[in-house]
């Protein structure tokens, strides 16, 4: 078959065309694999071969979290971390939630200089994660202190006689899941037994504070009331050491012969499964959708047991 010339100018155009939009296509790929690592964090990942100061983030209710003691230790052992800089802004939460991010954050600070800078909040389980650094920097206005320990428990019995159902147990010993909802009158030792545990606890979460923070452990013991205080009172009770920001927490740790020049990264759990963190990012775009914070969107424990937590309006245990 002969082609004639307009043919063969058209069907030149034609593969221009397809070249053209098989090159665009495949650069949208790797536009897209490109911002797939950087969610993921994958690019983060070059940057923190290179000596920076890492900034761990400690937000909401503190509960034990497997991924971040595992990012904690890596953390610790990390040459390429010169300085750390600890975020908190937390209520507390659970006493072993608390315990094991304290564990955590010592065995960093006895590597490298660690500070904390303490946003809106950091009481109870909050403030031990602040105590495990050696330097801790407050807003005038945080909320720091609650340092305590509660074990709270409801009564459904007047409940359960109004709609009429009984609840029977058998028991190994009269203490045994003591204390119960459902046991009314209380079993004689019961509240002795939550007593003992509270503050078993409690005594320790005193030993720390007056430790980590250069008191006497009556001076400790006066403090650990419960109550709270501004970051301006807690400085001259010795519960902060400065009043300021993540600026002066960065000051603090060129006193510590850290570069302060050096780039301040971010250092998450790992939590995401498959090659891009998908699951992360399918749930970071539900709550994008839904105008919500994707941290809102992600599995959440129950806090059960002994907790040291404030909460606005409410008495807590001691």
């Amino acid at each position: 078959m002969t082609l004639t010339a307009d043919a063969v100018v058209d069907r030149r155009r034609t593969r221009r065309k397809l070249v053209f939009w098989r090159a665009v296509a495949f650069l949208a790929v790797l536009a897209a694999l490109a911002a797939a690592l950087a969610w993921s964090g994958a690019g983060d990942g070059l940057a923190k071969r290179e000596p920076h100061i890492a900034r761990i983030e400690i937000g909401g209710v503190i509960m034990a979290d497997r991924e971040r003691d595992e990012m904690l230790a890596d953390l610790a052992a990390d040459d390429a971390v010169k300085g750390v800089i600890v975020a908190i802004d937390s209520p507390g939460g659970s006493t072993t939630g608390g315990e094991k991010l304290y564990d955590g954050l010592r065995a960093i600070a006895a590597k490298k200089p660690t500070v904390a800078t303490v946003g809106t909040l950091a009481a109870s389980a909050g403030y031990m994660a602040a105590i495990a650094t050696d330097h801790i920097v407050a807003q005038r206005t945080s909320i720091t202190g609650s340092i305590g320990v509660y074990f709270q428990y409801g009564k459904v019995t007047e409940l359960l006689k109004t709609i009429g159902v009984e609840v029977d147990t058998v028991k190994s010993a009269p203490l045994k899941a003591e204390p119960s909802p459902f046991t009314d009158p209380e079993v004689p030792g019961a509240r002795e037994m939550i007593a003992r545990l509270v503050d078993d606890t409690y005594q320790w979460f005193v030993d720390i504070v007056a430790e980590r923070r250069g008191l006497d452990r009556a001076t400790a013991l006066k403090l650990a009331d419960g109550s709270i205080w501004s970051g301006r009172q807690a400085l001259p009770l010795k519960l902060v050491d400065e009043i300021g920001g993540e600026d002066e927490a960065i000051a603090w740790l060129g006193t510590r012969k850290v570069d302060t020049a050096l780039p301040v990264l971010d250092w998450e759990p790992k939590r995401d499964q498959g090659p891009f963190g998908l699951s992360g990012m399918a749930r970071a775009l539900v709550a994008n959708v839904l105008g919500f914070d994707a941290g809102a969107l992600a599995p959440i424990g129950s806090l059960d047991g002994l907790v040291s937590v404030w909460q606005a309006g409410t008495s807590d245990l001691k």
